[in-house]
């Protein structure tokens, strides 16, 4: 018999008394906390709390009006539109009135017990209201003994404790695999020769030359959001480049009518498709090598470079650092950041015969499978943890209501 079984047999052995939550808790409105500044650093010292899933707006100078929240006195942070919860143990100022900060009323219950508890409630609304006085604090949840309530809280603890771990370290793999990945890429495309070689000289059968010379850039046509069909012609939008796709794809998430697609540029199988605005230095010219059999549209704000390379040769050249060096003096703009094609077009390439194309191809398709592999397993292990998480807290929390074996 495990430790909490011994406590509810000898402390609860008919169940527990089911209580509101509102009985249980005190709350403080955060008016007297709200952030003055909207100067946001990371240099600063205090974290300024909002609202919903961002939490941590960034930090502020300010000195008044701080809540000196810390690890013996924590405090519950309750989303008052969603219902979310976040546990702080830290000092903040808050930008938002939209929460309330609860606390465990004295000798009732442990505040880590009812953190624990609410997050098993899992009560969702579409109603814009405030939730804490119209719901949650209505809630009847399970109140068994205080030593019960603590060990519950230390079994939850721990598994939260090795998820955390579990998840630090395929974080860590994934990162180092990432580097590596990066490292060859770049040994891969260097050949000694993009620091010396003239263009149109060539150096153990390799030529240095412009990617305008190698092959033509169009640039996409007007397609937009609005656009997009259930089923139909293929096409990327440009922003889809770096928030869905990889390196290749023979597939597309999106799709236009056949009567769009008519009067929409297409890219064909092994052009390169390229995203030449972004809000980002980094996001421009990400790229993505089509790989499937139908002509698809692309719309404005990318092109397509049409050559006659391996298609994932030049995907994968435009992820190296010898290509990023060069895009950064080709880009302009302020808030939004572009390369034009023009640009793009004097970019310089290293043009091995085929065969040594595929090899690298080869190579860095592995790597590239490898890290892709642990970046999806990354999330689903998390997923899974949560679960089980959700799981044992669901079964630790499930007591008989004592009024009901009276």
């Amino acid at each position: 018999m495990s430790r909490l079984d011994e406590l509810i047999q000898e402390l609860c052995p008919n169940g527990v008394e089911f209580i509101a939550i509102g009985e249980v808790a005190d709350y403080e409105q955060p008016s007297k906390y709200i952030v003055n500044s909207t100067d946001y650093n990371d240099n600063f010292e205090t974290p300024v709390l909002t609202a919903g899933q961002s939490f941590i707006l960034g930090y502020t100078d300010e000195t008044d009006g701080i809540y000196e929240a810390s690890k013996d006195n924590p405090v519950i942070i309750f989303d008052d539109f969603t219902g979310a919860l976040k546990w702080v143990d830290f000092p903040f100022k808050v930008k938002s009135s939209a929460m309330k900060m609860l606390k465990a009323k004295p000798k009732k219950t442990i505040l880590r017990y009812l953190f624990h508890v609410m997050g098993n409630i899992g009560f969702t609304s579409s109603e814009h209201k405030r939730l804490w006085i119209s719901v949650y604090s209505a809630f009847e949840i399970p109140l068994p003994p205080l030593e019960v309530q603590s060990e519950i809280v230390r079994i939850l603890d721990n598994f939260t404790e090795l998820t955390a771990e579990l998840t630090a370290e395929l974080t860590a793999e994934l990162t180092a695999r990432k580097k590596q990945y990066e490292h060859y890429r770049n040994k891969l495309f260097s050949f000694n020769v993009l620091n010396y070689a003239a263009v149109g000289n060539s150096l153990n059968n390799i030529v240095v030359m412009p990617l305008g010379e190698v092959g033509i850039f169009t640039r996409g046509s007007g397609l937009q959001k609005k656009d997009f069909t259930q089923t139909g012609v293929g096409c990327i939008h440009y922003g889809q480049i770096y928030t869905h796709y990889g390196t290749y794809a023979n597939r597309t998430k999106t799709f236009v009518s056949q009567e769009f697609a008519k009067k929409a540029r297409k890219a064909k199988h092994g052009d390169l498709i390229i995203a030449t605005t972004s809000e980002n230095d980094e996001d421009v010219c990400k790229a993505v090598a089509w790989l499937g059999d139908e002509d698809i549209a692309i719309s404005s704000d990318a092109c397509f470079y049409a050559h006659s390379l391996e298609p994932k040769y030049v995907a994968y050249y435009f992820q190296t650092e010898q290509f990023q060096k060069q895009k950064r003096g080709f880009i302009t703009g302020t808030k939004v950041r572009r390369v034009n094609t023009s640009d793009l077009a004097n970019i310089k390439i290293p043009v091995p015969p085929i065969e040594e194309q595929r090899r690298i191809v080869s190579i860095l398709d592995k790597f590239d499978m490898l890290t892709t592999s642990i970046s999806e397993g990354l999330p689903k292990e998390i997923e899974l943890r949560r679960k089980q998480y959700e799981y044992y807290r669901n079964q630790l929390l499930s007591f008989p209501d004592n009024k009901a074996t009276a």
